[in-house]
């Protein structure tokens, strides 16, 4: 998907990861032991007025220029023996784990949030296509009109009447061009591009996308271990537990190694390998914060402070969730029942107009009537278009709560990569699935007959309604 190779928000998520990828290298790192080499070759020449210069220049063959050369390899060593360094470890863990899951969780929302431009793009496009309809029928109305009153047919109120509904059909034009071009504007921010990058790629009018259905299937357990940002905060929370046994490690003293072997002498540099050279030291180093148990006392509890807040930010993301999942099952199925009324209205209103010409051409209503038809006719379908795009981006919402996948044994990484960029053709978006037992399926959207819609609505509530219902008890 483009705006997942290309959006500059997932570009800062991925550059976290890899700065608590290195974080979490160096306390492995850490647990280890250290070497170094080292050495020097330095020419001094000696002052003679210092009681140091004195004393050696009373001497016979003093010779002010000295040579040292010296060369040495050493390592250190921490003993983890409390555990400080292991709970440093657990740290970084925690927070490399929650860095990846908060990459996931940026995914999930370019994702969600791009198929939801692209539907509102193809929403309005669908908009625009019923009011440009509809000035159309107006415009022929009123040629209609205007020649019936150059016969002296019609009254000159029947032509004003007209030419007022003209005008305010003509009117939602420009407010739904506008509208368009800000949600091209901002699917190219999301794909990482200057606006009007790809405004020739969607000029072409398409249907409302497709949407896989949701099955009912997966524990609330499941949904909640899907979710990105529950997989980051239940991480952070970790974090913030490994912290308070690094507090508490600095109860105790701390060993180290540490050694060294080299050689140095003070002749020529063809003396430093030499027996005489060599050299040797080991060290067992002890540090011990004996009389600093005060400070020691607030870091743990500002530890123990940082854990109770994790995890009241852990309890509060599951709640949202929570909020999440019912809000998006709802709102899918009373949009799907929307849909599916509407649709009907639609069919009932176009038939109603037909009708309401015919009868005005009989000379049996007024030319109002049928204003009114067509003024109700615009209306309805311009509402059909919005519920069918609201159904598809109250889809994409559920697709969002349940983190990215709907099905057990589907991973978050392969949901998130559901919609997919528009095909060149100018197709619709497809949402392609990839589990084993079920290949790519697409489901008949509100366009269709209001039979296909009404079924697809009862399928909607049997299912979620199953879904809620074992959410809910689940979470209780």
């Amino acid at each position: 998907m483009l705006a997942l190779a290309q959006n500059l928000d997932l570009a800062q998520a991925s550059a976290r990861v890899i700065q608590a990828r290195a974080g979490l290298g160096a306390a492995n790192a850490a647990l280890l032991p250290a070497g170094h080499v080292g050495g020097q070759a330095a020419r001094a020449y000696q002052s003679v007025e210092t009681p140091l210069g004195q004393v050696l220049n009373s001497g016979p063959g003093f010779d002010r220029y000295g040579n040292a050369y010296e060369a040495e390899l050493g390592a250190s060593w921490e003993l983890d023996l409390f555990g400080g360094l292991r709970r440093g470890r657990e740290v970084a863990l925690a927070e490399y784990q929650a860095s990846e899951a908060g990459n996931a969780a940026t995914r999930l929302a370019v994702a969600a949030q791009t198929a939801d431009i692209y539907i509102e793009i193809r929403g309005l496009q669908t908009r625009l296509d019923v009011a440009r309809r509809q000035v159309q029928k107006q415009q022929v109305l009123l040629e209609t009109i205007q020649l019936l009153y150059g016969k002296g047919l019609v009254a000159e109120l029947q032509v004003s009447q007209t030419e007022g509904g003209l005008a305010q059909v003509q009117s939602s034009v420009p407010v739904l061009e506008a509208g368009l071009d800000a949600a091209m504007n901002a699917l190219d921010v999301m794909l990482g591009s200057s606006p009007g990058t790809h405004r020739a790629e969607l000029a072409e009018a398409a249907a409302i996308p497709v949407a896989p259905r949701i099955g009912a299937t997966g524990s609330p357990g499941e949904l909640l271990r899907r979710r990105p940002d529950l997989i980051a905060a239940e991480r952070r929370l970790a974090a913030a537990n490994a912290r308070i046994g690094v507090a508490v490690a600095e109860y105790y003293p701390k060993l180290s190694l540490s050694g060294l072997i080299g050689s140095a002498t003070g002749v020529t540099a063809g003396n430093l390998f030499t027996g005489g050279a060599s050299q040797a030291s080991g060290v067992l180093g002890l540090r011990w914060r004996l009389f600093d148990f005060g400070r020691i006392n607030a870091q743990i509890d500002q530890a123990r402070g940082q854990e109770v807040e994790m995890l009241a930010a852990y309890r509060l993301a599951v709640l949202h969730a929570t909020e999440d999942v019912e809000n998006a099952f709802t709102a899918l199925v009373k949009r799907e029942e929307q849909a599916a009324v509407l649709a009907r209205g639609v069919d009932s209103l176009s038939r109603a107009r037909s009708a309401s010409f015919a009868a005005y051409q009989k000379g049996v209503v007024s030319l109002i009537e049928v204003l009114q038809a067509d003024e109700s006719l615009l209306r309805a379908s311009d509402a059909q278009a919005q519920a069918q795009t609201e159904s598809a981006r109250a889809a994409v919402a559920a697709f969002k709560a349940l983190g990215g996948g709907w099905q057990t044994g589907l991973s978050t990484e392969a949901d998130m990569a559901g919609f997919n960029k528009t095909s060149r053709a100018g197709g619709a978006v497809a949402c392609n699935r990839t589990g084993a037992a079920a290949g790519p399926r697409r489901a008949a959207w509100a366009s269709g007959p209001s039979e296909q819609l009404h079924s697809r609505s009862e399928y909607a509530q049997s299912a979620l309604a199953t879904q809620r219902s074992r959410f809910r008890r689940g979470i209780a």
